[in-house]
C-alpha cells in the first residue's frame, strides 16, 4: 500500500485502507492476547477490502494472534479463521469449525440457517455480501 514510503506524512492525508492497514499494523505489534476486527473492511472499496483482508490473514499467522472478526459477509466468515459462530437476535445459533466450516459454501450457510431457525434469510445486505 507504500506506507514504508510514507512515514512522516500526516495520517489525514492517508486513505481509509491505508488507516485501516496502519491500524491493522499497531495491533498486531502490540500483541494483545484478542485481536477484536468488527466490520474492519466495511468502509473499505473492494480493492483496499481485499489488501486488508490478506494483511490480517498474514499477521494473525505469523505471530499466531487469537483474532475475532465479526462481518456480515458470509463468503469472509467461511474463508477466514478456524471456526465460525452465527449469531441470530444476540444469540449464537451455529458453531462450526474443522472439516465441516472448511467445506461450507454460503448456500450452505444460508440452509443451515433455515434449518435452524425455520425463516428466511430477511436482510439483503447479509446475501448481497457474499460475492
Amino acid at each position: 500500500m507504500g506506507l514504508e514510503e510514507r512515514m512522516d506524512d500526516n495520517l489525514q492525508l492517508f486513505s481509509g485502507g491505508q488507516r485501516q492497514a496502519l491500524t491493522l499494523l499497531m495491533t498486531v505489534l502490540s500483541r494483545p492476547e484478542l485481536v477484536l476486527l468488527d466490520e474492519h473492511t466495511a468502509a473499505l472499496d473492494p480493492k483496499n477490502a481485499a489488501i486488508v483482508l490478506d494483511l490480517t490473514d498474514r499477521f494473525i499467522s505469523e505471530r499466531n494472534l487469537t483474532a475475532m472478526m465479526i462481518t456480515h459477509n458470509m463468503t469472509h466468515a467461511i474463508k477466514y479463521g478456524n471456526r465460525l459462530l452465527m449469531m441470530h437476535k444476540g444469540e449464537i445459533i451455529l458453531d462450526i469449525s474443522g472439516s465441516e466450516k472448511k467445506s461450507l459454501t454460503v448456500d450452505g450457510l444460508v440452509k443451515k440457517f433455515y434449518d435452524i431457525k425455520h425463516e428466511e434469510l430477511a436482510n439483503d445486505e447479509v446475501l448481497l455480501s457474499a460475492e
